[in-house]
């Protein structure tokens, strides 16, 4: 009878070694920056811890109001972040269960793989790119701005202390580089992490591949749930008509979500099945490219949804120069250093560049948040009850 819990984990990690892939990854093998002492010892296995922290993290919370692909539009069925990285999660999940990988590992990818997304998706992404870049900064990309979160700005700038693999399968998550398939480049250090972080900085169109299988898996996953999903939505606010989808597509992938789903999936498992990669049937990736052409073209770029995309495009730089301001200026009655650099931890703000806290203040937004603040500095507010005394005595009520 097992008496101690660590001996639990002990055990499930020997369970590993004989279910497991060889191409797996193994829980025993998580790499941290810095070693902590309750994880050594206690029973949680690594890549679940990582699930866990990034789970509780203010990032994942804000998820719940961030646009996925359709923004300012009042739907309650219409997907979201926060659904769409829990069907990354499951459907990698599924993956990684049929080819014996290691599924902690891909939920804690998969939950971290969008944090870095700034209000208004790919669009806000868009535009606080431009703006760092006119102010002297990199160019912003959700997939180092995730890692860069989870790193160095949660818990008050001291950092989750995720694995090495978690932050990886971030970094090199890109759903939108088309591939039919994609293996892992292993032995990565913190050191590789940095250099592939600035490489990708230098080249935004470089093509990082993860370290580990499960990275890869959330790559294709990620993939597979958007891009039927994003039909089912336009086709709910009456973009598109179901029977506009490429006869091809229909043929081989079918033409409603839970169908190309179960078929990407399907293929994928066929197709990779054995090997040291994770990859689609020729004729398959082919049909998927066809669809995420005619998902850009009709739903994507469709102009009935781009309406305000101006008005938040100016919003970001009013609100990007107004909080510069602030900081500059010093002015601690300002929110960006009330709700968010009161207390934060000085590993954090020292060496950082006004323009770096401005950025991801403004990325750790919420749409909701986002639009709060915005009516905040543009709309003149009420002063203080303090003053209607004073108002009162200089301007009398006129008696009739």
């Amino acid at each position: 009878m097992i008496m101690d819990l660590r001996e639990l984990r002990t055990c499930l990690e020997e369970k590993e070694k004989e279910k497991f892939s060889p191409f797996a990854t193994f829980s025993a093998d998580a790499i941290r920056e810095k070693e902590e002492e309750r994880l050594a010892t206690g029973f949680r296995q690594g890549f679940s811890v990582d699930a866990d922290r990034i789970l509780h993290s203010l990032a994942y919370a804000r998820y719940i109001d961030k646009t996925q692909v359709f923004s300012l539009i009042p739907n309650d069925h219409i997907t979201h972040r926060v659904l769409h990285v829990q069907m990354v999660s499951k459907i990698g999940r599924t993956i990684g269960r049929l080819l014996h990988l290691n599924e902690d590992l891909i939920e804690a990818i998969a939950l971290g793989h969008d944090i870095g997304h700034p209000p208004f998706g790919h669009d806000g992404e868009r535009f606080l790119s431009e703006l760092c870049k006119e102010h002297g900064l990199a160019p912003f990309m959700h997939s180092i701005q995730g890692v860069h979160f989870l790193r160095r700005v949660e818990r008050k700038g001291r950092g989750c202390n995720l694995s090495l693999q978690v932050f990886d399968g971030i970094l090199c998550h890109d759903g939108e580089v088309h591939c039919q398939s994609i293996s892992p480049h292993r032995k990565k250090t913190f050191r590789t992490l940095d250099r592939e972080i600035e490489a990708k900085l230098a080249s935004p169109g470089i093509d990082l591949h993860p370290m580990t299988i499960e990275g890869c898996v959330v790559r294709m996953a990620d993939v597979i749930s958007y891009v039927g999903r994003d039909i089912e939505d336009a086709i709910r606010l009456c973009l598109i008509k179901r029977d506009q989808i490429p006869v091809t597509c229909r043929e081989i992938l079918g033409d409603t979500n839970g169908t190309i789903v179960y078929r990407l999936v399907e293929d994928l498992i066929k197709s990779s099945l054995g090997r040291d990669e994770i990859a689609f049937s020729q004729a398959v990736v082919d049909a998927l490219s066809e669809l995420k052409a005619f998902n850009m073209k009709f739903i994507y770029m469709n102009p009935l949804i781009k309406t305000e995309t101006s008005k938040i495009e100016a919003l970001y730089r009013i609100l990007f120069e107004h909080f510069l301001e602030d900081l500059k200026k010093g002015r601690e009655e300002s929110v960006i250093f009330k709700s968010y650099l009161n207390g934060m931890d000085e590993s954090y703000t020292r060496g950082q560049p006004f323009e770096a806290i401005v950025r991801d203040f403004i990325a750790g937004m919420t749409d909701a948040y986002f639009l709060r603040i915005g009516k905040t500095v543009l709309i003149p507010q009420l002063l203080p009850s303090k003053f209607s005394s004073v108002s009162r005595r200089e301007y009398p009520t006129q008696r009739t």
